[in-house]
């Protein structure tokens, strides 16, 4: 679906060689988890001779904001989202039950991806991505990556109720459970692409918390979950 020049890819929970420890599956490439920096260190570098990256990742301090950087150039590590007009740079975003949105354009001249927890969606990180695109309507692509299904994912009312506030579309995310709702972060995402000129939409049908031996899930495994990398580029 993407151009043939884009490349993206999520990495799994366990690879082969991966240095972290079984309470980090093995493949953990996160720094604020807890886990050895030795081990990290090496699995960053797994990462990047095991799918033949042309570069080192552009990592964010992601802090489930609505911030959209450039990596291109020099850029404030505090982001939740990036994008890259340059071939060869790799943009990046860390997820353990969040959900992963990849984009570029059609034309395969720019690409991003997006930290979107509840968060971040509702504060419009995904707004705030596609305006950095500087993209026409239908000109973009999107793909949702692997996240927490609705099935596992409990809110309380006060969620709900801020999402809908925001917009009213949103009430077909949340199901109704005893005193709280069951939340869908994929429809939300779908949602605000659609709202934004995204009309192809692909991927969608993963859950980290109940693909244990695929996926990291902090609402799983709390502190020792490590995280999972989600890159983007193009050759």
């Amino acid at each position: 679906m993407f151009p043939v020049n884009v490349k993206f890819l999520s990495t799994p929970r366990f690879i082969e060689n991966g240095a972290s420890d079984n309470n980090y599956g093995n493949f953990n490439l996160a720094n604020h988890v807890g886990d050895e920096p030795s081990a990290v260190l090496a699995n960053r570098q797994l990462l990047i001779n095991h799918y033949n990256l042309p570069a080192e990742p552009k990592w964010l301090d992601q802090c489930h904001s609505n911030i959209c950087v450039n990596v291109d150039s020099p850029y404030s590590l505090k982001a939740d989202a990036s994008t890259s007009q340059t071939p060869g740079v790799v943009c990046a975003v860390l997820t353990a039950d969040c959900l992963p949105v990849f984009l570029c354009k059609k034309n395969g001249s720019a690409v991003g991806v997006i930290h979107a927890g509840w968060r971040g969606l509702l504060d419009g990180v995904i707004e705030a991505s596609i305006e950095a695109l500087d993209a026409n309507k239908g000109e973009i692509l999107a793909h949702l990556g692997p996240g927490i299904s609705q099935n596992a994912f409990e809110v309380g009312t006060e969620v709900r109720t801020a999402f809908i506030d925001s917009h009213a579309g949103y009430e077909n995310a949340f199901i109704r459970c005893n005193n709280k709702y069951m939340f869908d972060l994929y429809a939300v995402a779908r949602t605000a692409l659609a709202a934004h000129g995204v009309e192809s939409i692909t991927g969608g049908d993963c859950c980290t918390y109940s693909e244990k031996n695929q996926y990291f899930s902090y609402r799983r495994d709390g502190k020792v979950s490590g995280r999972m990398a989600h890159l983007i580029w193009m050759t």
